[in-house]
């Protein structure tokens, strides 16, 4: 396992599981901790070999959004995490939550406990959120007069549509893990998340690593598009698997109903 100060990962199986690792505060969001989810984003994202990635936290709870005494005792850091990368078009608490829809497998978030502000965006920044029924959820940024700038605001309107969206981030509004699911913010509902997800994980693995990273990808670049410009995105990347060697594989498993054996994302044509 490789444990940072406050995120910690291993990779068992060719799954990953990153774990927020602040349990005496619920996890609760430092800068470092920041740092250390798009350093190791990056680092999975090189990775060809991995077929998904688990988010959770250790301990009572997934994670009780910033700690703004932690954070406001560092103003000048503040700015520098604020501070935009133009060649990624994020600053860093932007990109701890994107950095994961940029990561080319599929990314689950496995919620219990507290999952309140940045937590809420961190768990939204992956592709799919498993939750227990009593778990807790707010867009809590209302509480410090703030909005959701986590990346919030575009991953919100996307799973909950643009008038709960504004609801919740005008609010502060507290909701269940039941609440959540009903709402759209949560994907299933799950007692234990966590072996939910690796059972998701799992069936992931019997799809081309490449199809799954295309599709990702695609729906990335063009859910806000217009027709024209996905369609063309389809075709580019359709071309790209056809002629796949792990798409020549998943076909030859489905002719001869047998599992198919897959390279490395991104392998030989």
């Amino acid at each position: 396992m490789v444990t940072d100060q406050y995120v910690a990962h291993e990779v068992i199986d060719n799954i990953a599981y990153v774990r927020l690792n602040r349990p005496d505060k619920l996890n609760a969001l430092t800068l470092t901790t920041l740092e250390q989810l798009v350093s190791t984003a990056r680092t999975l994202s090189k990775d060809r070999t991995l077929r998904a990635v688990i988010i959770t936290g250790n301990g009572d709870s997934f994670c009780a959004g910033l700690d703004f005494a932690s954070v406001l005792k560092q103003p000048a850091n503040i700015a520098k995490t604020f501070l935009p990368r133009p060649w990624r078009g994020t600053n860093t608490f932007q990109e701890a939550c994107w950095a994961w829809r940029r990561v080319p497998v599929p990314v689950i978030a496995a919620v219990h406990g507290h999952c309140l502000g940045g937590g809420v965006q961190i768990a939204l920044g992956a592709d799919f959120r498993f939750a227990t029924p009593d778990s807790t959820w707010s867009v809590l940024e209302s509480k410090w007069g703030l909005i959701p700038d986590m990346s919030g605001i575009a991953s919100l309107s996307e799973v909950v549509g643009l008038d709960q969206a504004k609801l919740l981030t005008m609010t502060g509004r507290m909701l269940s893990g039941v609440e959540a699911h009903e709402l759209g913010l949560v994907t299933t509902l799950a007692d234990d998340p966590v072996a939910a997800a690796v059972e998701l994980a799992q069936e992931f693995k019997t799809r081309s690593p490449d199809a799954l990273a295309a599709a990702k990808r695609l729906f990335l670049a063009t859910w806000h598009s217009g027709p024209r410009r996905t369609f063309a995105r389809e075709r580019a990347e359709q071309l790209r698997l056809l002629f796949a060697a792990n798409t020549k594989a998943m076909q030859k498993a489905a002719f001869t109903k047998s599992a198919a054996t897959f390279t490395k994302r991104g392998g030989p044509q």
